[in-house]
């Protein structure tokens, strides 16, 4: 008798962040002064599995990194959380690289080297299949090859999450496989525009156009403004808390991480993306991605008494 699906598996990116404080983002051709840098674990996989591992899933990861001396700063979070890394492997090269830099308001602009994340072959990925296959809740994004997303998805037995950031061509099948499909604004425009939608709609209208897509259903992440999501046909407003702004790195991410933490436990979509949206809000409040994410015991900020 096989055992019923359980936990999470992340296959994706793992990157070491380069982050750069300063007043402002540079104009194109302009040099400007940082104050600070650090070099701290990242890359959009590696930060959804700590996040969903802090808050106590059970997390495996699949991905790569280099032999040089990121690696080990890549995994250290991963590590430090209990995320199981057999399924990571050591290539040749060198470990992926995420230039990010944040000024004084909070926003950020990331320019990434892929590094080892592009060795993810589909070879790779198949090697964990009997690990994919018995996972409640695989996630995915668009960091690694297509091939290798597709291989993964196709792979899974439970619940697949498509965070397709950034957005890359996958094969329709593939991607309508989500459930959810989690995008911001941009990237949901994006997507409808690859199924020939308009993606100049409202953001509700892109949320309805890509569930008459065929998607299962779909989580569109507004920043401070909370998130959209799909319930019953409907698509509801969660309004996120007000928060003060540090940082906003990495807060897509751990909204996912929690996403797939409450998926995983049989939440519904809508109390699970209730949960994300507060985690996402928390995060923002402090510097860097996965040093920024709660652990089970952290208070987190209340949603608005106005979430619809």
């Amino acid at each position: 008798m096989e055992s019923a699906p359980s936990g999470i598996v992340v296959v994706g990116s793992i990157n070491v962040d380069l982050v750069i404080t300063l007043e402002r983002h540079p104009h194109p051709g302009e040099t400007v002064l940082g104050r600070s840098m650090a070099v701290l674990p990242g890359g959009k996989g590696a930060n959804q599995a700590v996040a969903a591992a802090l808050l106590g899933a059970d997390v495996t990861m699949i991905g790569a990194v280099g032999s040089d001396a990121y690696a080990d700063t890549a995994l250290s979070a991963l590590t430090t959380a209990g995320v199981d890394l057999q399924g990571v492997s050591r290539t040749d090269g060198g470990t992926g690289v995420a230039v990010v830099e944040v000024s004084d308001d909070g926003e950020n602009t990331i320019v990434v080297v892929p590094g080892a994340n592009a060795e993810v072959t589909s070879e790779l990925v198949s090697a964990s299949a009997d690990v994919i296959r018995g996972a409640a809740v695989v996630v995915v994004q668009g960091e690694l090859p297509a091939a290798s997303i597709g291989v993964a998805v196709r792979t899974s037995a439970g619940r697949v999450i498509i965070n397709l950031a950034p957005v890359i061509a996958l094969d329709r099948q593939v991607l309508l496989r989500a459930d959810p499909l989690v995008v911001n604004e941009h990237e949901g425009a994006l997507v409808l525009a690859q199924f020939g939608g308009d993606p100049d709609a409202d953001h509700v209208a892109v949320v309805e156009a890509l569930l008459a897509c065929g998607f299962a259903s779909v989580v569109m992440t507004l920043g401070g403004a909370g998130a959209l999501v799909t319930e019953g046909g409907r698509v509801l407003a969660v309004p996120a808390p007000r928060v003060p702004t540090v940082d906003t790195t990495g807060a897509g991410d751990a909204f996912v991480g929690a996403l797939a933490a409450r998926l995983c436990e049989g939440e519904s979509l809508d109390a699970a993306v209730r949960f994300a949206v507060r985690v996402g809000s928390y995060a923002v409040q402090h510097a860097g991605a996965q040093p920024s994410y709660p652990a089970s015991g952290d208070e987190l900020p209340a949603l608005s008494t106005h979430a619809s």
